[in-house]
């Protein structure tokens, strides 16, 4: 195979799951990793990839770029039905308790599940107001969250309040950290732009960081939901470390790298 017809295929496989590391493309052409860099450089040099640690991603996958809650609700819906699914099973019915959802497409899609079942008749008989028996806490600084289960039976809700950010439509800023920072739920299903062994998780707005974080902080679990185009990335801002979370769900077993971290740092893999 010519050098040309090698680099085009590089560049069509980054474009198709949005990145490849250095030794996946090796095994997979019969070359060495010498080769493959420097493949990697005359494609960055040509602007069809960015090169990064341990191998290379799409061109528009920068640190700052992030799309909107609306652009991301109609992607990969598959792959995030099956990860809200995988959450929502974590959610004991006809008991009480408190959860915290973070903002994000994937953390919406377990809501969307949280109120079918609610509506089933998973919930208790009241709803809204103070917890009573047999109600859910939910907790949220999301808009689309909070209107998909605002009303639900056996769900009591929680709207943490602040600056809403349009591009996510939720809450953010000071008041919304420090109001993360008195509760303390028993899971928070935490949402992330990145997650990656040498960055942890990391998401491109300081503000939503900032929440993030103290959603990290304040739970007694953490479940990330994280679709496979979050794996091995890193966006401008790290809100948590690995060894901070306690289980992680996905669409697509991690690279080995990043799967070595998360076993070193304790974290249950759920793979859907």
């Amino acid at each position: 195979m010519f050098a040309e017809e090698r680099q085009q295929l590089i560049v069509e496989l980054v474009a198709a799951s949005g990145r490849a590391s250095v030794t996946d493309l090796a095994e997979r052409f019969s070359i060495t990793t010498e080769t493959v860099r420097r493949d990697l450089v005359a494609l960055e040099t040509a602007g069809t990839v960015r090169r990064v640690h341990g191998g290379a991603v799409s061109p528009e996958r920068f640190s700052t770029t992030e799309e909107s809650i609306l652009e991301r609700t109609v992607q990969r819906q598959s792959e995030k039905s099956r990860i809200a699914e995988a959450a929502l099973a974590l959610i004991p019915q006809g008991r009480s308790g408190s959860i915290l959802i973070d903002a994000g497409s994937t953390t919406e899609a377990l809501a969307e599940l949280l109120a079918a079942r609610s509506s089933a008749g998973g919930g208790a008989a009241n709803a809204g107001g103070a917890a009573g028996d047999g109600e859910l806490v939910v907790i949220t600084h999301a808009l689309p969250i909070a209107a998909k289960l605002s009303g639900e039976q056996g769900i009591a809700l929680h709207l943490l309040g602040g600056r809403v950010r349009g591009l996510t439509q939720a809450a953010v800023g000071q008041s919304t950290v420090e109001a993360a920072r008195r509760i303390r739920p028993d899971i928070a299903f935490v949402g992330t732009n990145g997650i990656s062994a040498a960055f942890g998780l990391s998401t491109p707005d300081p503000e939503e960081a900032a929440v993030k974080a103290a959603f990290v902080l304040s739970a007694r679990r953490i479940v990330v939901l994280a679709d496979s185009s979050k794996l091995d990335a890193e966006t401008l801002v790290q809100f948590a470390s690995l060894k901070d979370l306690d289980t992680v769900i996905t669409d697509t077993n991690p690279s080995p790298a990043l799967a070595a971290a998360l076993a070193e740092a304790g974290v249950e893999v759920v793979v859907v």
